[in-house]
């Protein structure tokens, strides 16, 4: 035994997503952009519904804890699937790029309270906030919306990520679980 050698177990640095990281983001995409299709055109009350699209690159970033250019590239391909719907063209695309870098850079705060993780509520809550937010200053600036239309849009802004802060919370749990993350 005179000649035994340290083993040392050397860990590198997550340097990359992994194909499962890359399969929950697109099933969580689609699912949003499904349920954004059919139940976003049901569930409307007094002009506030949920975005289902926001609510799921949260979710998927909340799970997978992509660093912030993986996050920009989330939300660049949520902003080209909002395109596939009816709205003000290429503003989504900067508004959800917002959206998952501030959703990115939230989850990072220490937000449990006891043992309740906030970050789900509070992170998707300021995503959805900064998302509707610069949708509706680019409104504002390239497509000519008038101040008053700015300020009618602030409730629904709040509202939907309110929606969207519920909608998170609730299947982040489940989702961590079955994905054992």
């Amino acid at each position: 035994m005179e000649n035994a050698v340290k083993r040392e177990i050397k860990t590198e640095a997550k340097k990359t997503l992994s194909i499962s990281d890359l399969i929950l983001i697109a099933v969580l995409l689609a699912a949003g952009a499904v349920l954004k299709f059919f139940v976003g055109s049901l569930v409307n009350i007094g002009g506030m519904k949920p975005n289902f699209i926001i609510a799921m690159y949260c979710l998927a970033i909340l799970l997978i804890k992509p660093r912030i250019r993986e996050s920009v590239i989330i939300g660049i391909l949520a902003g080209a699937i909002c395109q596939l719907f009816p709205g003000s063209p290429y503003i989504n695309l900067a508004s959800e790029t917002i959206g998952a870098v501030v959703m990115a850079l939230t989850i990072l705060l220490p937000l449990t309270f006891g043992k309740f993780d906030a970050r789900p509520l509070l992170c998707t809550l300021i995503s959805t906030v900064a998302s509707g937010s610069v949708f509706v200053v680019c409104l504002f600036l390239f497509m000519g919306a008038d101040a008053s239309s700015m300020v009618a849009y602030a409730p629904i802004v709040f509202f939907t990520a309110v929606i969207n802060a519920v909608i998170v919370q609730i299947l982040y749990i489940p989702l961590k679980a079955a994905l054992k993350k």
